[in-house]
């Protein structure tokens, strides 16, 4: 094999929000890593449009949340609105819970935001290295390795980097996957889809009725920025090469409208809708788009790629600083692939409801029944809120100690959230002082949550990063914990194990971390 060119401990193919998170999260936790990315730059394209409160409470352990915000839409606009056209009135509209508004469960709010907006938020976040214009061909795996060959499309030269693992989040159409040979399952190509990126002055229909998104019966619009710019989402036409995307914007803004569009941008793309056979492959973990490709109707793709990489990157980092055994990376496919499979049976729902929406109020538009007709949405206020899969995610793994008298969960969340502190559960947020939540404890270390800090703390071992923070005494009914209980929280949030009462011997928390990490005698330190 021709020599290697360089060598890391994770390749990350990919620069979207997914890749750039996981370079974040693998920095703070001390892994080197090198992303590739083989676009140019950037993603010039506003492309996702909404971070969900689940995954501002990431960038807020980041510190990248006061950032994001203030680039971001007014909370107001986390609202969904259905028109006729852009300048009539509402006939209905729902908020995007934890997004219009702050939610108790939670110390974060999720924005509306473009993904070009994101994005270099993201890359200034970390000083690992960055290559733009460099792509992806093929990989090879090796006993304690992947070698991987790229290409530099700016100097046409083929380079080989050697990793310990390959994190691919290289897209929809990911290389790493087809090259690996993982099927999916699902729906697959749902459409042909055209965004077109248009300046107009929209304000006398839109400022003083704010939203995310205006479903019309001629499309879908969005606004790209706080102080500029529309986006309309539209299906492909058939001869869209020689399209008049200006006429057509202008018709879709209804007849009559008295502004010009002028269209800066036409992006052509296929509406995915699958989810991976496998998320791993040896070395080479597949997530975001290469792992599931969510429809875009209810704003779950993108952040459904974050929590991957929360998910997957501590695991990495315990696997690469010898705190945890490689199987703990096992855990990573058997906890993420439901919540894929769950997500995208939510996300096709919000799409095929939309569209019916869409359809019946064509209907009534056709026969003259619009003016009379109330058209009933099929979900209620809630439906778009979607916080039991946002917030309520439980997994179930080797890397989560059962509570064995706790009832069975059940095999789908749905949209209630309900908080608890049952082991596999995200940590419920509870102020541990006025500005200070439970879930600002949890960082590139485990967490130890107790009333009674001083009898556990000698239990402590170094061989893994613990901390032990106190829990005021009225949170320990809520989370079901006697006056020497503690709850052991993982590096992402998740609980791993509770102990309702003091434990059984000294051994009780060593023999937790072992589980979990899959350790045997792990190196002291953290690496």
């Amino acid at each position: 094999m021709p020599a290697v060119n360089a060598e890391v401990a994770v390749l990350i193919v990919g620069g979207g929000p997914v890749g750039l998170t996981a370079r974040a999260l693998l920095e703070r936790w001390g892994v080197r890593a090198s992303l590739v990315e083989k676009h140019g730059g950037l993603s010039p394209f506003p492309r996702a449009r909404l971070v969900n409160v689940r995954s501002m409470e990431i960038y807020r352990r980041l510190g990248l949340a006061d950032t994001i915000t203030a680039d971001a839409f007014a909370p107001e606009y986390g609202r969904i609105r259905f028109r006729d056209t852009l300048h009539d009135r509402d006939f209905a509209t729902a908020p995007m819970a934890g997004v219009n508004a702050p939610v108790p469960e939670s110390p974060a709010i999720g924005v509306v935001t473009s993904q070009d907006r994101l994005e270099p938020t993201l890359l200034a976040a970390a000083d690992a290295p960055v290559r733009f214009g460099v792509e992806l061909i093929d990989l090879a795996e090796e006993a304690d390795s992947v070698v991987a060959l790229l290409v530099d499309h700016r100097r046409g030269a083929e380079t080989r980097v050697r990793a310990r693992y390959v994190l691919a989040a290289d897209g929809a159409n990911s290389t790493a996957r087809q090259r690996l040979g993982i099927g999916t399952t699902g729906p697959g190509a749902m459409g042909d889809f055209t965004t077109v990126l248009f300046d107009a002055d929209l304000s006398r229909w839109c400022a003083h009725q704010p939203a995310g998104v205006y479903f019309t019966a001629h499309g879908m619009f969005a606004p790209l920025y706080p102080e500029r710019g529309w986006a309309w989402f539209v299906p492909t036409p058939e001869d869209a090469a020689r399209a008049d995307w200006s006429g057509l914007v202008q018709r879709a803004l209804g007849p009559g409208a008295p502004v010009r569009a002028e269209v800066s941008r036409v992006q052509h793309w296929v509406m995915n809708a699958f989810v991976a056979e496998w998320f791993r492959h040896g070395r080479i973990l597949l997530t975001g788009d290469a792992a599931h490709a969510v429809p875009i109707v209810g704003g779950l793709g993108m952040n459904t790629g974050i929590a991957d990489v929360h998910n997957l990157c501590w695991k990495l980092a315990g696997v690469l600083h010898g705190w945890a055994e490689p199987g703990l990376l096992d855990t990573y496919e058997t906890e993420r692939h439901p919540v894929a499979h769950r997500t995208l049976r939510q996300a096709v729902a919000n799409t095929r409801l939309m569209l019916d929406v869409q359809n019946r109020r064509r209907e009534q538009l056709r026969t003259g029944e619009a003016a009379s007709a109330r058209v009933e949405l099929p979900w209620s206020d809630r439906y778009f809120a979607q916080l039991g899969l946002v917030l309520g995610t439980t997994y179930h793994s080797d890397a989560v100690l059962t509570d064995h008298t706790a009832p069975p969960e059940p095999s789908d969340t749905g949209t209630d959230y309900v908080p608890t502190a049952k082991p596999g559960h995200r940590m419920p947020h509870l102020w541990l002082t006025p500005d200070r939540s439970t879930l600002d404890a949890v960082g590139e270390w485990f967490t130890l949550l107790t009333p009674d800090p001083a009898h556990w703390e000698r239990h402590l071992t170094a061989a893994w990063p613990l901390r032990i923070e106190p829990l005021p005494d009225q949170h320990a009914d809520l989370c079901d914990l006697g006056p020497h209980g503690a709850l052991l929280i993982r590096p992402d949030g998740h609980i791993g194990a509770r102990w309702r009462e003091r434990p059984p011997n000294d051994s009780t928390l060593l023999r937790a971390l072992t589980t979990i990490t899959r350790s045997t005698e792990p190196e002291t330190g953290c690496g």
